[in-house]
Parts: structure tokens; sequence; C-alpha cells
């Protein structure tokens, strides 16, 4: 085995939240792609500098409104015109405007159920343990007061020696290798 395969990338650590943003260009720019950015807090246009594409969570979101919709409307058509038909108050079986208010709630429901679920499986959630979390100031700052770049170790362009000394060009604070 290599040592390549022991570790799971290396990190870079940065001060301040502008040094991340043109390290993750640049990285980017070099022809890395299997990266990942630690911040303590949101930072605009992190996601487009690693390269992180668009998402397909309103579609599964969308997804889960009309099959919400779609089945109370069938619900309910089901029970009131074919299973259990009444007269009530003169209105035909399939009083469809009867119907809006449990559509609505049906298909608002199965939506937030659907982005909640494809929210938590798209993040790989529950993830209790990281390879980060490995690293001693990502353990101490990465949640505080610092800024990490990780290019990971199966990125088609990763060498060691080469992604070291590319890192180091970034003038972060220190470059780390971390254990997988």
């Amino acid at each position: 085995m290599s040592e390549q395969e022991h570790i799971y990338g290396l990190s870079a650590e940065f001060r301040e939240e502008q040094q991340l943003l043109d390290a993750a260009r640049r990285a980017y720019d070099e022809g890395y792609r299997k990266m990942d950015a630690y911040a303590p807090f949101p930072v605009e246009g992190l996601a487009d500098a690693i390269g992180m594409t668009s998402t397909r969570m309103p579609l599964v979101v969308l997804g889960g409104g009309v099959f919400g919709g779609v089945s109370a409307y069938i619900l309910q058509l089901y029970a009131s015109v074919w299973h259990y038909p009444h007269n009530i108050g003169g209105r035909p079986y399939h009083s469809w405007p009867s119907f809006i208010p449990v559509i609505f709630e049906l298909t608002v429901l199965c939506a937030a159920l659907a982005g909640f679920v494809g929210l938590i499986w798209r993040n790989g959630l529950p993830e209790p343990y990281h390879p980060m979390f490995n690293v001693r100031e990502f353990r101490e700052h990465g949640s505080q007061d610092r800024f990490f770049l990780c290019i990971e170790a199966d990125d088609p362009k990763f060498d060691r020696q080469e992604t070291e000394r590319f890192l180091a060009s970034l003038e972060p604070e220190r470059v780390s290798a971390v254990d997988s």
C-alpha cells in the first residue's frame, strides 16, 4: 500500500475568509475537483469556488409535493365517489372544491418531508465521524475562527508532494495531512 492510501487528503488552514475563497478558486483553476471547504459561517461564493454544481433538491421537493397532492385527490375521490358516496347538501359526489384544503395540506406535508429526507440523504447524514476531525487545528478552531480547504486523496490530480507544494503556495497558516 502506498502512503497516499493511508490519508484522506491534505488540508490548508487560513485565518481570513477571503484567503479561503481565493485558495478554493485557485485550486479549482489548477484542476482539483475532489475538495471541500470548511468555514465557521457561510461564505458567499464558496460553493461556486470549489465547483459545486446546482442541486436536484428542488426536483425532490417538487416530486414530493406532486405525490402528496395527487394522492390526496385520489384518496378523496375514492372515498367520496366510489367507496362511500353520500348526497350531502345536494352537491355532486365529485365536488372537487371541497377537496382543495386537504390537497393543499398534503402537498405541503409531502413536499416538506421529501425535502427533509432528501437533505439528510444527500448530505450523507448522520455522519458522526469525518476524517477532518483527525486534524487537531480543525477540532480546535474549525467552528470558531479558522477556514480550511481540504483536497481529497482520491482526486485524480492528487499527488502528495505536488499537492502539498501547491497548498503551501497559497500561503496558509499550515498544511496538514488528514488521516483517514
